[in-house]
């Protein structure tokens, strides 16, 4: 599934949150795929203690993040979230982000073909990047995508 046709089901996009830390990003982009049943509460923890061991390995220099973890630590069914934050933010010292595409993928070759390909698709295109940060509605951001 593409990262299009799956946001389009609005209840996974959240537009200008305010947070307080990177831990909050990570728990706010997992929390409508635990209620969707996409992934288990599991997995958020997961992607915070990786970030912890390994870093913010997900963050890309156009302030994009893409936080994930193994498909063996709570992924039910392939996914995405998308979060743009009011105010960029580190995520455990990287580069400030400001749009978060969480994913997760059931098996190994989803988590790269339909999560990072998609992905990557949309972080080529500058312009978008920047309209997806100025919307302030879910409905600009599906316009977008």
């Amino acid at each position: 599934m593409s990262i299009k046709a799956f946001l389009s089901q609005s209840q996974y996009i959240q537009v200008r949150m305010e947070v307080s830390s990177w831990q909050e990003i990570i728990e706010q982009a997992a929390k409508p795929l635990i209620e969707g049943g996409f992934v288990t509460a599991e997995y958020p923890k997961a992607v915070i203690s990786n970030t912890m061991e390994y870093g913010a390995y997900y963050v890309f220099d156009e302030g994009i993040a893409i936080p994930h973890a193994r498909p063996e630590c709570g992924v039910i069914n392939n996914c995405f979230s998308m979060v743009t934050l009011a105010a960029p933010m580190s995520i455990n010292g990287s580069e400030p982000v400001d749009i978060i595409v969480m994913f997760g993928g059931v098996d190994k070759d989803s988590h790269i073909t339909d999560g990072i390909a998609s992905i990557v698709g949309l972080l080529e295109q500058e312009d978008t990047l920047s309209q997806i940060r100025r919307a302030t509605t879910i409905d600009e951001i599906l316009e977008l995508l």
